[in-house]
């Protein structure tokens, strides 16, 4: 149904292919996106980015495979997350760098932003590097509204609700900015803000 949605994409990049997604999750009940791309050819690229806005009980997961099977190639994923009401949201990002893949970067962030007190975000980024020749990080942070910034808002008069709103706003556009279509990008912009001005 409505409530329950599952994608599932299963992508291969063959030599010189370059790969830009960005996924917007910003409703339903329990949403689960599956992820498998391989960099299959030298110099292929893949930019993954994601927002999830979840509050009530919404469960939101992202299920990310990303495997590095030829020499000279990039990824970068970057993926947050604001979790409100008593919601849970899921990140689980496995990268694989086979044995002769030298010369492979690979860069995985996910970032969360808790809203109320009973959100929860689980985050769980791996690699695994079989090549020693290879430029890889990835980090995970889950935290909390900044109360100092807050404070100074309040302090410039900004009421108590749109100072968490523009602390919000701040947090995910560096996931909006990976939206390279400047229009498509205004709109996807106002439909979070909508979405975030609704969230409980």
């Amino acid at each position: 149904g409505a409530d329950n949605c599952e994608t599932d994409f299963e992508l291969s990049l063959a030599e010189g292919a370059s790969l830009k997604m960005v996924f917007l999750t910003l409703g339903g009940e329990r949403v689960r996106n599956r992820l498998q791309v391989s960099l299959q050819g030298r110099e292929a690229s893949c930019d993954l980015a994601g927002l999830s806005l979840a509050d009530g009980g919404q469960e939101m997961d992202y299920d990310i495979l990303l495997t590095h099977q030829v020499p000279q190639c990039r990824s970068n994923q970057l993926f947050k997350s604001v979790v409100g009401g008593h919601a849970v949201t899921r990140f689980h990002g496995l990268i694989k760098v086979v044995p002769d893949a030298q010369k492979t970067e690979a860069y995985q962030a996910n970032h969360n932003l808790l809203a109320s007190e009973a959100a929860r975000a689980f985050t769980k980024p791996q690699l695994e590097i079989y090549a020693d020749d290879v430029k890889c990080s990835h980090g995970a942070t889950v935290g909390r509204l900044n109360e100092d910034e807050l404070f100074y808002m309040r302090t410039r008069g900004i009421p108590q609700e749109e100072a968490r709103l523009l602390q919000q706003l701040a947090f995910v556009g560096e996931v909006l900015e990976k939206i390279s279509a400047p229009d498509l990008r205004e709109k996807m912009a106002a439909l979070v803000e909508e979405r975030m001005r609704r969230m409980r």
